[in-house]
């Protein structure tokens, strides 16, 4: 079989997939079937058991026509296929019960076997939540691991740009590549394949369908080492997330909150049943398997050593910002009696060593 008939009869068994017409084990197996796909043999769909609507999709020429395309798609726009059987694919991810038959790339298909980390929570995270997103998805990306989300509002879009500063993250989506969404991430989505990557299992003009997203949810646990679950209510994705982590034998991790609060209660009842409490990326690193955890946690102890030197009015800056919170820089500017022009230079310094994070608003934060 060349390798253009190889590559279509993976896009035809996976767009059946996609469409909830064969299961992705059999995808997988019917790969190494005897018989034709396109155009199909009596074989080939006797051993496929395939339902009615597959049958004449396949033997209309309506899915080797649809197949073509995809392919002339991929080329054109200089996306990867990842097929099961590629080396490239991710070798964790070919450990879970129902792995995608192809992985749709757009980016650096080699990032997506390096060591990762999960960072999921809520779509709408409190100021909390998003501090403590940015401060461990900046210290793990640091730290040289991959931060794995979903792209979503909220925690996912937080974890992906506090990764970008210091590292690479990988988006997992629940559409096609070429329907990104939510839309107002396409460009968050045109960074992250700059240094790391935008993946799907699904073709590349898909919607995001309600039923993708928890099949979305088991790839980014799949893709990772382990996963973090930053404030979610009882009702999150997050922690269909964090199930599905367990099932698959990876680690489950939670940032505590608030007792009155919902969008810890999700989190707590995970630190409850037994999910690592998480305070710092220390606490995220000293859970991962060996050798990983070693070389993060010296990369870890080199970035804590090396502490930028501080001049004039830096250190007293530095020192009346918060590191859980955020404070308007008028606020600093009255809490340290500093004019704003002033302060607007000292903070701009400061950002330039990678110790301040500013906010839409003119807020900011120490980096810790």
């Amino acid at each position: 079989m060349t390798e253009e008939k190889r590559q279509l009869r993976w896009l035809g068994l996976n767009y059946l997939v996609s469409e909830g017409l064969l299961s992705a084990r059999r995808a997988i197996s019917l790969m190494e079937a005897e018989g034709e796909l396109f155009p199909p043999d009596e074989a080939l769909l006797e051993a496929a058991r395939l339902r009615p609507t597959a049958r004449q999709k396949l033997q209309s020429g309506e899915l080797q026509a649809w197949a073509e395309a995809e392919l002339e798609k991929l080329a054109r726009k200089e996306y990867t296929l990842l097929p099961f059987e590629d080396v490239r694919y991710p070798r964790l991810l070919r450990e879970i019960v129902e792995p995608p038959p192809v992985l749709y790339c757009q980016g650096q298909p080699e990032i997506l076997n390096w060591a990762a980390v999960a960072v999921v929570g809520s779509r709408r995270p409190s100021v909390y939540g998003q501090v403590m997103t940015d401060r461990l998805s900046e210290a793990l990306a640091g730290c040289g691991l991959v931060v794995v989300s979903g792209l979503a509002r909220g925690v996912d879009t937080r974890a992906h740009r506090g990764a970008l500063r210091c590292g690479r993250t990988v988006a997992v989506l629940g559409s096609g590549l070429d329907n990104i969404y939510p839309g107002e991430n396409r460009m968050l989505a045109e960074k992250i394949a700059e240094k790391g990557a935008v993946v799907s299992e699904f073709p590349l003009d898909s919607e995001p369908l309600g039923f993708h997203f928890p099949l979305r949810n088991r790839v980014i646990s799949g893709l990772s080492l382990a996963c973090l679950v930053i404030e979610a209510s009882l009702k999150s994705g997050a922690l269909i997330t964090a199930r599905l982590a367990a099932d698959q034998g990876r680690e489950v991790l939670a940032v505590p909150g608030p007792v009155d609060s919902d969008l810890s209660q999700g989190t707590n009842l995970l630190i409850k049943h037994g999910a690592k409490l998480v305070q710092s990326a220390e606490d995220v690193l000293l859970e991962l398997p060996s050798p990983w955890k070693e070389a993060a946690m010296s990369r870890l102890a080199e970035k804590g050593n090396s502490v930028p030197e501080l001049v004039g009015r830096e250190k007293e800056v530095y020192q009346a910002l918060p590191g859980d919170s955020l404070i308007h820089i008028d606020d600093l500017s009255d809490k340290i009696q500093i004019s704003v022009a002033e302060l607007l230079t000292v903070l701009l310094a400061l950002e330039m060593k990678d110790l301040v994070v500013q906010e839409a608003g003119k807020f900011f934060r120490r980096r810790t």
